[in-house]
C-alpha cells in the first residue's frame, strides 16, 4: 500500500489491510490446515517412506475429537508464528525529497538524496545506488513495483526502470585473478552461505565486500559481481 504522510512524506508497505492478512488470515488459515489433520493421519501413518511416522501414528491412535482440537491449535500456533516473522521481516519504505527511510525488524536505516544517484527494483529487490556505482542498500520485499516507482519518482528522485550496471557484472568463479584483494574468500563464504540459505551471513558478507568495492548480486544460486567505488570514494579496481 501506498499512503502520504504527513509532512508529505509517501509511505510504501506496513498497512492496517496487510497485518490483518498476516495475524487473522494465517491463523485460519493455519487451522484449516490443521484441521485436516486427523483426517490423513492414518493414511500417512500407513506410507513407509513418509517421515516423522512416529507422530502420525500418536495422531491416528487419538480419539478424534481430541485430535482434532490439537490439529486446529498447532496449526493456528503455526500460522500466528508465520505472521510474527513476516511482521518482523516486512520492509517499509518512507520517501520524501530529501531522503528515504528503509525500515525491517523496527530497525530503520536513512539515505539522503543527495547520495543516491539511481534508485531500482532488481527482480524482488530494492536497490538503491550511490556515486560511481556503490550499492548504498538492497532490499528484498514483495512491495508493489508500480507503487514504489510511483513513491520515488514523484519526489525527484532517479528512478530507473532496470539496474543502470547490469552488463558490467560477471558471474564469480573461485580463483578470478582480476577480483580486488581479499574478494575471492569472501565471494567463498558467501557462496557457502548461499548454498545453505543462511540469509544473515548472505547479507553480512554483502556489506562486507561493498566495504572493499566489490557489488554482488545473486541470481539461480549464483553470484555476479562488478567493480563499484570504494567507500572512501576512490574509482572502481580496473581489472
Amino acid at each position: 500500500m501506498r499512503a502520504q504522510e504527513p509532512g508529505g512524506a509517501t509511505r510504501v508497505g506496513g498497512d492496517v489491510g496487510e497485518l490483518l492478512v498476516m495475524w487473522v488470515g494465517f491463523p485460519l488459515l493455519g487451522g484449516a490446515l490443521g484441521g485436516r489433520l486427523p483426517m490423513v493421519a492414518d493414511w500417512v501413518a500407513g506410507l513407509p517412506w513418509a517421515p516423522v511416522q512416529g507422530w502420525f501414528e500418536l495422531v491416528a491412535g487419538l480419539p478424534y475429537r481430541r485430535a482434532l482440537a490439537g490439529g486446529l491449535l498447532l496449526g493456528m500456533l503455526a500460522g500466528l508464528l508465520l505472521a510474527y516473522v513476516g511482521t518482523r521481516e516486512r520492509l517499509i519504505v518512507t520517501v520524501d525529497r530529501g531522503g528515504v527511510r528503509l525500515r525491517r525488524d523496527g530497525v530503520d536505516r536513512e539515505l539522503a538524496r543527495r547520495t543516491v544517484t539511481a534508485v531500482f527494483v532488481d527482480g524482488r529487490e530494492l536497490v538503491l545506488l550511490g556515486p560511481a556505482g556503490a550499492e548504498l542498500a538492497r532490499e528484498r520485499s514483495d512491495l508493489s513495483r508500480r507503487q514504489l516507482r510511483d513513491a520515488f519518482d514523484g519526489h525527484g528522485w532517479p528512478w530507473r526502470d532496470a539496474d543502470p550496471h547490469r552488463d558490467a557484472y560477471r558471474r564469480w568463479v573461485a580463483g578470478l585473478p582480476d577480483l580486488p584483494p581479499g574478494a575471492d574468500p569472501l565471494l567463498r563464504a558467501r557462496q557457502r552461505a548461499v548454498d545453505a540459505h543462511r540469509a544473515r551471513d548472505v547479507r553480512e558478507l554483502r556489506a562486507e565486500l561493498a566495504r572493499i568495492g566489490v557489488v554482488v548480486r545473486d541470481e539461480g544460486g549464483r553470484q555476479y559481481w562488478r567493480a563499484a567505488a570504494h567507500p572512501d570514494g576512490q574509482a572502481p579496481p580496473q581489472p
